[in-house]
């Protein structure tokens, strides 16, 4: 299939493997340009501050306090319109650490001018159309060389002995200060830590999976596990379709119960004609044959499907509950194709019992003209022409899981080693699963639910997220490349996953969604309350209690929640070090070339790894850098970076060079003191 947009427009482009319809003849092979071997986006030199303009359709709703609101029902079937919000920061994916050196300035060189890191917290969408707004402010600009870094070795400390009180101001730092800046790391330094060819991988550090079974309550699997094979497409279960109409279960569109009022009367059909003769427009006339004679066509027998594929009825990962969903790709895209087709029941309107969860009809993909909405369907297209092509054979777990009792933080006492590998990729979600990725959205969180668009069906069964609550999906398949960010993202072919499967048949991607809080002050996410949320959020993702740690994948993750949400880069980094420690996971951090924070994060490791300072410790740490310098400073942001005031309190001596002037200064004025 090749389908390329005419000169000038912005159709559907590009699409191009080795089986397809022989009706539409031999074509040459295309060859597609791939400016992004690492999966790795980086941002250009100049951007706005939240780097893609924000539209009122990705704007989070929050309260007052920064904390998101956990009445959420109420509140969405109350008001249908609800914004959403993007979160600058860059996607994480598997290819990062697929070398030595993951980025080549040189190679990426090219693609960086077109690339803009921000992340979107889509929640469900507006009707109204999206109205982009940018700061010209370009402070938090971060450079263009990734850089990653990983950290807190070590064992428990004993016991430490810190000076309390309020920090000293230390002239001689003051006067280094003035003299130099933070040491820069080289520019050839592109990873500090433990030396990328010493990483584990899943399978290889995985531990033997248990017998794949259904468990009444916990475990729901959609397939005959006795029949499961390598290479062989799952079969359904049961054998007949069980129609359920249920306030716990899936509405689903091939259920009897499933009835509309039919006027007898002209519905505007020739305004959908209308459409569909303006789509042939932009698309050559071959690809447009192919995309209505061929491959839609398809996608409606998949959809039709339902009954067939999807026999048993779907539970709802509802607030509270710890369960799984296992299915196999088969019936994921069989859900896909009824979610292009915007045929799920109940599911247009946020007025509806559904108005806690995620949008799962794509209609809002066919509202209004948009750039980014047609490189969105190129990619979603992409994905139905591999899977109508040839048939997907693995399975997909889905585990909604809750944090049942938040961890006294200043009683933890572990510390954890440096062994990383990448097979625990942090989703910096919003708590609606998959962002705008049915809408507008078009960043982090919702490139990877474009890319591996098995992640998107996850949107029908699960209901927002809550404050210790995390979802975490295995097995998902990538099928498509892309360039760019936000406004400049685009499709930019196909992609063959060779990523190895587990014993139950899902590829080694484990990606754990959690939502970070959104602050409108600096000084509110230092708050001891805020603090404790944001750490049980990162362990409940990051925990594994039912599996031995030696088996357990380490975390790549980065920026969570630092970019238009507020937070500060520093304190995320320290408090998912303290959350992987406690859940005895190692890290892979990605500071996404800002190579100061790179530094600093190191410096940071090893000052607390050589005194081997436990989790409590620095709990402890940061109430006191609260009470004794955010609490009383009467300006916007503390006068002592929290990195300066760690040094300070656990060492006599001079601290190292830390350059968190981002966030704050390093004396400390009278006004704070």
């Amino acid at each position: 299939m090749d389908i390329r947009p005419k000169t000038g427009a912005d159709g559907l482009r590009g699409v191009k493997t080795i089986g397809y319809h022989q009706k539409n003849g031999a074509r040459p092979k295309q060859k597609f340009r791939n400016t992004l071997e690492q999966w790795l986006v980086k941002p250009p030199k100049k951007r706005c501050t939240a780097e893609v303009c924000q539209t009122q359709e990705d704007v989070e709703m929050v309260d007052d306090g920064g904390f998101q609101s956990t009445s959420a029902q109420d509140l969405y079937c109350q008001n249908a319109e609800v914004s959403d919000s993007d979160e600058e920061t860059q996607p994480l994916t598997p290819q990062d650490l697929d070398e030595d050196n993951p980025v080549s300035p040189a190679s990426k060189d090219s693609a960086e001018s077109d690339l803009m890191q921000t992340l979107s917290h889509n929640y469900g969408g507006l009707e109204t159309e999206e109205e982009e707004t940018c700061s010209a402010s370009s402070e938090s600009a971060v450079k263009h060389n990734t850089k990653i870094t990983d950290f807190f070795s070590g064992t428990s400390s004993p016991g430490l002995h810190m000076r309390q009180g309020k920090p000293a101001k230390s002239t001689k730092k003051q006067n280094a200060d003035k003299e130099t800046t933070s040491a820069v790391v080289k520019p050839d330094v592109k990873w500090l830590g433990t030396p990328i060819n010493e990483l584990k991988r899943m399978p290889e550090c995985g531990g033997p999976l248990p017998p794949l079974k259904d468990v009444p309550g916990q475990h729901t699997v959609m397939i005959r596990t006795d029949l499961l094979q390598n290479g062989k497409v799952p079969v359904p279960y049961p054998a007949k379709f069980k129609d359920t109409w249920d306030d716990v279960h899936v509405k689903m569109p091939c259920s009897s119960w499933n009835l509309f009022p039919v006027q007898d009367e002209f519905c505007g059909k020739t305004t959908n004609l209308n459409r569909s003769l303006a789509l042939s427009k932009v698309l050559e006339p071959d690809a447009a044959e192919h995309l209505f004679d061929s491959l839609l066509p398809d996608m409606v027998q998949l959809a039709l499907r339902a009954s067939e594929l999807c026999t048993k009825p779907i539970p709802l990962l509802k607030r509270g509950m710890n369960h799984s969903i296992t299915m196999s790709q088969e019936q994921v895209a069989c859900l896909l194709a009824n979610a292009f087709f915007c045929t799920f029941p109940r599911r247009n309107s946020r007025r509806t019992e559904y108005c806690n969860y995620p949008d799962i009809n794509f209609f809002r993909l066919f509202e209004g003209p948009s750039s980014r909405k047609i490189e969105k369907l190129k990619t979603l297209m992409c994905y139905f022409k591999s899977l109508t092509e040839q048939k997907p054979t693995g399975l997909v777990t889905f585990t909604r899981k809750s944090l049942d009792k938040p961890l006294n933080w200043k009683r933890c006492m572990l510390s954890s080693s440096s062994v990383i590998c990448l097979d625990l990729q942090v989703d910096f979600a919003n708590r609606f699963v998959g962002g705008g990725v049915t809408s507008s959205g078009l960043v982090q969180e919702e490139i990877r639910f474009l890319i591996n668009p098995e992640l998107i069906v996850s949107r029908l069964f699960t209901e927002a997220l809550d404050h210790n609550e995390c979802l975490i999906i295995t097995g998902t398949q990538q099928y498509s490349k892309y360039t760019g960010y936000g406004q400049t993202y685009q499709w930019d072919g196909s992609h063959q996953d060779t990523i190895p499967s587990d014993g139950w048949q899902r590829r080694c991607t484990e990606i754990v969604a959690i939502d970070a809080l959104q602050f409108k002050n600096f000084l509110e996410q230092f708050r001891p309350e805020r603090l404790n949320r944001e750490l049980n959020k990162a362990y409940c993702g990051f925990a594994r209690p039912e599996e031995q740690s030696k088996n357990l994948a380490a975390v790549a993750t980065g920026n969570w929640g630092c970019g238009v949400f507020g937070g500060d880069t520093r304190l995320k980094a320290l408090l998912q070090m303290l959350a992987a420690a406690e859940a005895g996971r190692d890290v892979a951090y990605f500071t996404f070339g800002d190579s100061q924070l790179m530094t600093d994060v190191h410096k940071m490791h090893s000052f607390l790894t050589q005194r081997k300072i436990s989790v409590g410790e620095v709990y402890d740490l940061l109430g006191q850098y609260y009470s004794s310098v955010c609490k009383s400073c009467l300006g916007r942001r503390p006068d002592v970076s929290l990195y300066s005031f760690i040094y300070q309190q656990v060492s006599s001596f001079l601290a190292p060079d830390d350059s968190d002037r981002g966030s704050a200064r390093h004396h400390v004025p009278a006004d704070c003191r």
